[in-house]
C-alpha cells in the first residue's frame, strides 16, 4: 500500500494560514500608519489652502469691476457716435446715386479714393479739378467723406476698449475654471471627513447686530444678518448666496437703497471708504483682513461680525480676531 500523502499538506496549510493572518494584520494595522486627520486638521488644512485661493479670487472679482467699467465706458463711447454714425449714413446714401454715375463716366476710381482716403481734403482739391462732375456733388462726396474720416477717428477708441474686453472675458473664463477646479476639491476633503460638502460650526452665537441705533450702518449690519445660513459661492453678491465682499456691497446697497454702491472687490471697497481705528467701529462697518485685504466682513458689535467665510461653509457670525485685521472703514 503506497503511504498516505495527507500529512504532508499539514504543514502547508499552516504556512497558508500564517501568511493570511500576516496579510490581515498588514492591512488593519501598517506598518507606520497615522490616524486620518481629524476634523479640526482639514478644517486647517481647508483654511490654509483658502487664504491662498481667495487672493486669486478677490483678483477675479476686480477684473470683473474693471470689465464691468469698461463696458460702460463702450456703451457711452457707442452713444457718442451713434449721431455721427447716422450721419455717416444719410451722407453715404446721397454719394451713392453720384457714385453710380461717376461708375458709368469712368471716374469711380477717384470717388472711391475719395471715401477711403485719410486726407480728405486733399483729394477733395483733386476732384475739383474735374470737369464731368458738378460743383454739388463735389461738396456731396467730400462732406461724407470728412464725416466719416472723423467717425472712424472717434470710433477707434471703441474698438480698442472692446478688444480689451474680449480679452478679459477670456481672463475671466480661465480664472473660474480654476478657481471652481481647487474649490470642489476643498469640498471634496470635507466630503471625506464629514460626508458632507458643509462644514461644522454654528452660524449664530448672539443677537446680530449687537446694538440698533436706527442708523445707516446698524441698518446694513441688520441685512447682513439676515443673510446667515446662506452659503458661499464666489462672485456671487445675492440675494440667495454671496462671496466676501459680495455680502458687504449688497447690504450696504439693501440699506441705502442704491446710494452706496460699493465695488465687488476687497482692495476697492477699502479704498474708497473712510478709514477708522478699531475703537470707533459700529455695527454697519467693514472689517478687512490679511496684509494683501483679501477678506472683508460686516462689523456687527461687541468684537463679532458677519462674514461669508469660504466654500462649503454658510455666512455666519465670527469673532473679528480670528484672522489678521488689516483695518476698519466706513461707507457712506
Amino acid at each position: 500500500m503506497r503511504p498516505s500523502r495527507r500529512p504532508r499538506l499539514q504543514p502547508l496549510r499552516l504556512l497558508l494560514g500564517a501568511l493570511s493572518a500576516g496579510i490581515i494584520a498588514a492591512l488593519a494595522f501598517p506598518a507606520g500608519a497615522h490616524a486620518a486627520p481629524g476634523p479640526s486638521e482639514i478644517e486647517a488644512q481647508i483654511d490654509q489652502k483658502w487664504n491662498e485661493l481667495e487672493p486669486l479670487i478677490e483678483k477675479h472679482n476686480g477684473v470683473k469691476v474693471d470689465m464691468a467699467d469698461k463696458q460702460a465706458k463702450a456703451d457711452k463711447l457707442a452713444d457718442q457716435i451713434r449721431p455721427l454714425q447716422l450721419q455717416v449714413d444719410l451722407a453715404m446714401g446721397r454719394v451713392s446715386a453720384i457714385s453710380i454715375q461717376a461708375y458709368k463716366n469712368g471716374q469711380g476710381a477717384t470717388v472711391n479714393a475719395l471715401l477711403t482716403s485719410s486726407s480728405p481734403n486733399t483729394l477733395a482739391a483733386q476732384l475739383a479739378t474735374l470737369d464731368a462732375m458738378a460743383k454739388d456733388q463735389q461738396s456731396q462726396v467730400a462732406d461724407a467723406a470728412k464725416v466719416k474720416s472723423q467717425y472712424d477717428a472717434e470710433k477707434r477708441p471703441l474698438d480698442n476698449l472692446l478688444k480689451q474686453l474680449a480679452a478679459t472675458e477670456s481672463q475671466l473664463a480661465q480664472q473660474e475654471k480654476t478657481i471652481q477646479e481647487q474649490i470642489n476639491q476643498f469640498q471634496k476633503m470635507r466630503l471625506q471627513v464629514y460626508g458632507t460638502t458643509n462644514s461644522t460650526g454654528s452660524s449664530r452665537s448672539g443677537p446680530c447686530p449687537a446694538s440698533y441705533d436706527g442708523s445707516i450702518g446698524s441698518k446694513a449690519a441688520q441685512i447682513a444678518c439676515a443673510q446667515i445660513g446662506k452659503p458661499y459661492v464666489f462672485g456671487a453678491e445675492g440675494e440667495n448666496s454671496f462671496d466676501c465682499s459680495g455680502l458687504t456691497k449688497w447690504a450696504w446697497a439693501k440699506a441705502t437703497n442704491g446710494r452706496v454702491n460699493l465695488y465687488h472687490y476687497t482692495r476697492t471697497q477699502y479704498s474708497t471708504t473712510r478709514h477708522i481705528p478699531e475703537s470707533q467701529a459700529k455695527p454697519g462697518d467693514l472689517v478687512f483682513f490679511y496684509s494683501d485685504l483679501h477678506h472683508v466682513a460686516m462689523y456687527i458689535g461687541n468684537g463679532q461680525m458677519v462674514t461669508a467665510p469660504t466654500a462649503g461653509q454658510s455666512v455666519k457670525i465670527a469673532p473679528v480676531h480670528q484672522m489678521p485685521v488689516a483695518g476698519f472703514s466706513r461707507p457712506g
